[in-house]
This record gives C-alpha cells, structure tokens and sequence, in this order.
C-alpha cells in the first residue's frame, strides 16, 4: 500500500498534452485523500470512515501500529476512495483514454432528475460497491465538486499559450508556486510562479502537521532505545518550506520546545518556550544545516530559531530535561565562548555559496574517499548564523564540529510528491550521517529517519527504509522505467540519475541494501534486451550506468559475483568503442 500511494513520474512530461485519465486518478486520489477545514472539504477517506462509525486518523494511527484489523479497514478505505475518483474521471475520458474537456457533473438539471429516479452519483455509487452503503452523498458533495474543479485545472491547456505569451513579451499570470497536491491552486501550469510571504510562515497549520510528525518521531526513537535522543541534525530546504509553509522549521521549534508567535496580521516574529510541565519531555538539541536557498529566502526564520535555541540554552532548567542548556555549557567551557555563543546551532554556507557540493562530487566521480566528502561537507556548511551578530554568516567549524559530536539522530523530510530522494542529488548532498560518526568520540553512526508527509497519513520510516520504499517505487519499478524508456533519450539518462543518487546514499549514509543495486543489475544489465534498448536509445548514458554499477562495487556498496563485474567490464569496454566509433 505505500508503494501504491506514491505518485511517480510516467516518463517525461510533454508540454501541451493532456494527461491520461490513468494519471490524472493518480493525482486527484491524493488530493483527496486530504481534508481541508479552511474549504470546509472533509477527504474522501474521513467521509467513507465515518459512515461505519470511526475517526480516520484513528484508524491511521491503529494501521500505523500494525493492527490488523485497521490494516485492512484502511486498505479497503483507500480502494474504495480510489474506485469513486475513477468513477468522476471516467465521465470526462475520451477514447484515447485521455482527458481533455471536463464534463460538469453538478448541473442542478441533473441533480433533479437523479434525486427523483432515487440514482446515486457514479461516485457515491463505487464507495457503496466498495463494501460503505451508509456512506453519506451529501457529506461527498462538497469533496468532489473540489475534485471536479481541480480536475479542470489539471487538463487545462495553458502551456503552449503561456510560452507564446512568454515570448511574445506580454503579461503572464501569476500564480503560487508549491505541491499541487497540498495546494492544487499551483493548477494550471503554464503560468508565472510566485512564492510566499516569507514572514508568515511556519502557518497554525503547518505547526500543527509539525508536532504530529515529530510525535511520531521521538515516540518511535524511545520504543528503539528507551530513552528520548539529546541531539538531532535537521536539514532545512527553502523551496520545501516554501510548499509546506514551514513545516520542517516548524519542526525544529517543537522538538526544542518553542512556539512561534504570530502577530495580529500573521507575521511570525517572535518565539516563547513551552514550560516542561506542558512539554512533558526534555527539550532536545537540535542542530540545523540550511541550504543556501532557506538562508537567502528565510534569513528572519533562521534568527527566530537562534533566538529560540538561545532562549532555551539560557533556560534555568534541569539539564536532564534541557539538552539544548546541557551542550551549551559543555561546549562554552570546551571553546571558551559565552552560552550564547555555544548555543549556536543554525549553519549554512557562506554568503553567495550553495550545497556542500558533494552531490557534483559523487555525480562526476571526482572523489578519492568518504573522508574527502566529510571534510567538504564541514568546510562548506560551518557557517554559523547568529541572531547577536545580525546580518553575517561567520565561519564556526569548531562549534559546528562540537555540536554534530553530539548527534544521535539525522532527520530530513520528504514533503512533495513531485521530487523525492533519489531524483535529485540535494537530499544525500546535506545528508550528516557519516559526517557524524566520525566525529562522535565513540564513532558510532547515529539512526537516520526520513518523514514522509506527501500523503494524508504521514510516516516517519528509517532512511534504509525510505532508500528501499524509493528503489521499489521507481529504480526497480517496470511501470517507472518502461515509462522513462518511451521518453527516448533523456529517459535513459534520468534512469542512470537515480542509480547514481542511490549510490550517493551509500557514500553519505550507508543505507543502500546490496539487493538495490542487485535487482537494478538484473533489471538492467543481465537482461540482455534491455541492455540493447539501453545502449541504442543513449550510449552515453548506459556508460555512465555501466560505470556507477562499477564504482559501487569498486567503493564497497555493491557486493556481488565475479561473473557480474567481469560482464559490466567487457560492456564498459564495449559501449566505449561504440561511442568512440571502434
């Protein structure tokens, strides 16, 4: 069910064709799957669980801890919201299976006549099918008049318009930029993005996701290890936060215990601490590595955090309940700076430089060992930002050594469900994992976690277990790859991007199972038909696959037979003649 949920990428987008009506199910199911109480739109799965009598983040909850029972409620919950959207769908598909005019399903003309013949919608119709016959029309309405409008935004033509507009140097209309599925108002493309208020954010709502993941967080950390973690290394984003409205920052201040505080107009500009009474846990050390795009956007966010961290370090609070006050003052003793000083723990690179660049390290192949990569990783994030000195980012490898020493947990999200972690090399670039276990005293390598709140029921999963969720639902996905495959040439090489990203993950965290990269040989080198379509369709880049199949294997991530090394040595030689013109 988690691979079914997730939403990938069919092969390339083509600019000005609709999508088929099999995608546009994928999308909407997701929309809908999301309640939205500023709309007054309750999802579809909240609809269908109250018409038996029960709260769907109940029965999440009791799915999520393996209960049987609620396991299948939920499956069967997910199929029969799946089978009312294709229902809406199916009235507006063409016979290509596509869908390019949306057909208005909500006319009052038709409305009279099916409450006369006792009809139901063809919607309501598959929920009842689907094993809810007291599942409430009435309450349905107002979900899928949504949908029937998000559907028309989805197939609108407006690309080739808005490019011809572009070009012909007229106005273009603005419209937000983020995830279509939390916001489907980015809907329809082929228009001028904007962003975001960069004062009003995190929003209540993004606080409220926020505290609901980092529940889920410590709660599975303590079940692990019995004990709440001191410290815990965050990567922030800004396009991320820009889609969430700050949820990961948000994230941040609740794990430390501090809430932010928003003015009469929204703004948040000020940050208090939550007493422990009401906390009811210590406050945990957090320690924040920001992209260079969260620093540009977001800078008064990065000095609410450093007032907040400040705020709590300057507590007179129990140092057992305290973390962020216990390190503060072991590391203002052991550099020989102010509490305030040690209390640092927003990071990010120097003014006008970006990433740790050790994604363009990994992706070129320029890189002797994972020590060279540590010690890039520190050099270029070791900028610290403090509130006291507003305005500068100031070279603090010292403190950012000191304070990663003390990591137990690395945590990153995943909060789109148009990139994931290894469609992009940012994610494992910033990744701190083997950064820490080499700087921790006793060299241990500290749990890494990955939240995933692209979906309604958001998860909090191991990164191992992220990497093997990924690989599943794309790498070694025959629905992913035929997909990329009927694209042509850049869709061999955005298969190679994502053998290599998952290689990434190896060199930075050491979370890859040695199955990825034996199912992906199988997949795509020891069939030999798909190694032809691979090398006909783009040389260049099944060498490049070849090479990081290689490399893997060569670094120590890959452990396989001899046989399999001696076959992609004999097609590395081959596919360089062939290129070469041998």
């Amino acid at each position: 069910m988690a691979i079914e949920s997730r939403l990938l990428p069919c092969g390339l987008h083509t600019v000005g064709v609709p999508p088929t009506a099999e995608e546009a199910v994928a999308t909407l199911v997701n929309i809908a799957a999301l309640d939205r109480p500023e709309d007054d739109i309750e999802g579809i799965p909240s609809v269908i669980a109250a018409s038996i009598g029960k709260d769907i983040k109940d029965v999440y909850r009791e799915n999520d801890m393996g209960k049987l029972d609620a396991v299948e409620l939920n499956t069967k919950i997910t199929e029969a919201a799946r089978a009312s959207v294709k229902a809406l769908v199916q009235q507006s598909t063409d016979r290509d299976g596509r869908v390019k005019e949306v057909k208005n399903l909500f006319d009052e003309m038709g409305g009279v006549f099916g409450s006369l013949f006792g009809a139901k919608k063809p919607w309501t119709q598959a929920i009842i099918d689907s094993g809810f016959p007291n599942v409430s029309e009435e309450r349905l309405a107002p979900v899928f008049a949504y949908l029937e409008f998000c559907l028309k935004q989805v197939v609108a033509n407006n690309e080739l318009g808005g490019i011809m507009e572009l070009l012909n140097g007229e106005f273009l209309n603005p419209a937000p930029g983020g995830d279509p599925i939390r916001n489907p108002d980015v809907l329809p493309t082929g228009r001028n993005m904007h962003a975001l208020d960069p004062s009003a954010i995190p929003t209540t709502a993004a606080v409220e996701v926020s505290e609901a993941v980092v529940e889920k967080l410590l709660e599975k950390l303590k079940a692990e290890s019995g004990e709440f973690p001191e410290t815990i290394a965050f990567t922030l984003w800004g396009t991320d936060n820009i889609k969430t409205y700050g949820e990961s920052l948000a994230q941040v201040l609740a794990l430390a215990g501090v809430r932010p505080i928003a003015d009469s107009l929204g703004r948040v500009n000020k940050v208090e601490l939550i007493p422990l009474e009401e906390l009811g846990r210590p406050r945990v050390d957090v320690v924040v590595s920001c992209s260079g795009v969260f620093r540009d956007l977001f800078i008064n966010q990065m000095n609410l955090l450093d007032r907040g961290l400040k705020m709590a370090a300057e507590a007179d609070e129990p140092e057992e309940m305290n973390f962020i006050r216990k390190h503060a003052l072991a590391q203002a003793e052991e550099l020989n700076v102010s509490l305030r000083d040690a209390a640092c723990r927003v990071f990010s690179n120097s003014a006008g430089s970006y990433s740790a660049n050790v994604g363009l390290a990994i992706e070129n192949g320029g890189w002797e060992d994972e020590q060279q990569l540590q010690e890039q990783f520190l050099t270029r994030k070791g900028f610290a930002f403090n509130a006291d000195k507003p305005g500068m980012m100031e070279a603090q490898a010292d403190l950012f050594k000191s304070a990663l020493k003390t990591v137990d947990v690395t945590f990153q999200n995943l909060d789109s469900s148009e990139i994931s972690i290894t469609d992009v090399s940012h994610y494992y670039d910033s990744d701190p994992t083997k950064v820490v276990a080499g700087l921790r005293d006793d060299k241990k390598k500290p749990s890494s976690f990955m939240a995933d709140t692209t979906t309604a029921n958001a998860q909090v999963r191991t990164l191992s277990e992220t990497v093997r969720l990924d690989a599943r639902t794309k790498l070694l996905n025959p629905k992913f790859y035929e997909g990329m495959l009927s694209t042509g040439y850049e869709g061999v090489r955005e298969i190679q991007k994502r053998l290599r990203n998952t290689m990434g993950w190896s060199a930075t965290a050491g979370e890859v199972d040695n199955f990825v990269f034996e199912d992906a040989n199988d997949v795509f080198i020891n069939d030999e038909e798909m190694q032809q379509r691979l090398l006909d369709t783009n040389p260049n880049a099944f060498r490049d696959m070849v090479t990081t199949f290689l490399e893997a294997n060569g670094r120590g991530y890959w452990d396989t037979s001899d046989e399999n090394i001696e076959r992609l040595q004999q097609l590395y030689a081959d596919v360089e003649d062939r290129i070469e013109g041998v």
